[in-house]
């Protein structure tokens, strides 16, 4: 059992008092390539990580919901069927998720529960949708609802959508509830399609670098690149006269045609996702061939698109991405996640890690005052019940 296991289940029993009924994990994730696709019904490629959030619940007699964060060592309430409008806070997610299960019209009970996590909050590695599956993973385990790991990630994210107020896509809550330990998962975010394709042998490491940036989705300009994705959709139909479901159907030649019917902004933000889709089908062929090498060129790509096309980068990712990149044995390096501050995500050989860690530590607080993070991760299960 997880070590982060027994920490819930201690949560639980110093907050509440006697046993947890269920006990669910639901992973973290970082996403290798294909950024800003998935709620444009393009390609993505995450794989899972060794860091989690776990629930202890128990049900309760009557319709009274008590959760207990020990990240933010605070407690919320609310009634299943009498759930306030959005706070704007950590207990927006689990009460979202309770929302979508009893507007599904499930007969919920009450339930007690605490939450632990170690996935880091706000630096882009899926810490929401983690919640969000194991949140959904116990509610849906208490009341005896059967609920495929496929519509438990839609729930989620209906969640995010609806309740808390990020119009995100569906890959962080798909690959928390569906990833395979040693996979990272080829999603095509259309019709829900994937793949579990098998990552490196033992002398690759996926390495994380916290920018310590922190971002927060909803008050960043996430959603303002969701609304110029679907004005670019908008623009460009009317100008082919011919209808597009998504950016995903459209190819750079296409946009190359007609540009002349985007403002400048626009075509950066739709070159980005039209060029990621490609990258990203184009990385998970390299991987599958065991192109290490062409694999890490398509992440620096990536990373300048959205750099430089999509502008959701900044002066401190930019700069862990330079040091990595001087370091021999890193195949590649970019952003993970929104942006906006966060993670980068570096493919290394795994005598490099050391390297790559000091370069790093010497050279990234010196020039932002900031203190970076070092994650070392494998790639795991998806949510699961564990207790």
């Amino acid at each position: 059992m997880h070590p982060i296991v027994t920490r819930a289940q201690r949560a639980f029993e110093s907050v509440f008092e006697g046993q947890a009924d269920v006990l669910v994990q639901a992973p973290g994730r970082v996403n290798l390539i294909g950024e800003h696709t998935d709620y444009n019904e393009g390609f993505v490629f995450p794989a899972a990580i060794d860091r989690y959030v776990v629930v202890a619940a128990r049900s309760r007699t009557d319709h009274r919901v008590r959760i207990y964060s020990a990240m933010y060592d605070e407690m919320a309430e609310f009634q299943v069927d009498n759930i306030s409008e959005a706070q704007g806070n950590w207990a927006d997610y689990p009460k979202g998720v309770v929302r979508e299960f009893y507007q599904l019209g499930h007969r919920l009970c009450g339930l007690d529960a605490a939450m632990v996590g170690n996935v880091p909050i706000c630096a882009g590695l899926g810490s929401s949708a983690a919640v969000e599956m194991a949140m959904g993973a116990a509610v849906a385990s208490l009341n005896n609802i059967a609920i495929c790991k496929p519509d438990l990630a839609l729930l989620g994210q209906r969640a995010e959508n609806r309740y808390v107020g990020v119009n995100c896509g569906i890959m962080d809550q798909f690959v928390s509830a569906n990833a395979r330990a040693g996979h990272a998962l080829f999603l095509d975010c259309r019709d829900l399609s994937f793949e579990l394709v098998p990552l490196f042998d033992d002398s690759i490491r996926i390495a994380i670098c916290n920018s310590g940036v922190t971002r927060g989705l909803t008050d960043s300009a996430y959603n303002d690149r969701r609304a110029a994705c679907e004005t670019g959709v908008s623009h460009l139909a009317r100008a082919m006269g011919t209808k597009i479901g998504a950016l995903r159907d459209v190819s750079l030649a296409m946009l190359n045609t007609y540009r002349g019917a985007l403002s400048e902004t626009v075509l950066k933000r739709c070159r980005h996702v039209i060029a990621e889709n490609d990258r990203t089908q184009r990385a998970v062929a390299l991987l599958k061939a065991g192109d290490l090498s062409g694999f890490g060129q398509l992440m620096v790509a990536s990373h300048e698109s959205l750099r430089d096309d999509y502008e959701v980068s900044g002066e401190e990712l930019d700069l862990l991405v330079e040091i990595a990149l001087r370091v021999p044995g890193v195949f590649g390096a970019r952003i993970t996640g929104a942006g906006f501050g966060g993670c980068t995500v570096n493919l290394v050989k795994r005598d490099a890690v050391a390297t790559l860690t000091d370069a790093i530590n010497a050279t990234y607080p010196q020039k932002t005052g900031l203190t970076p993070g070092i994650y070392v991760c494998s790639a795991v299960n998806g949510a699961a019940q564990v207790a």
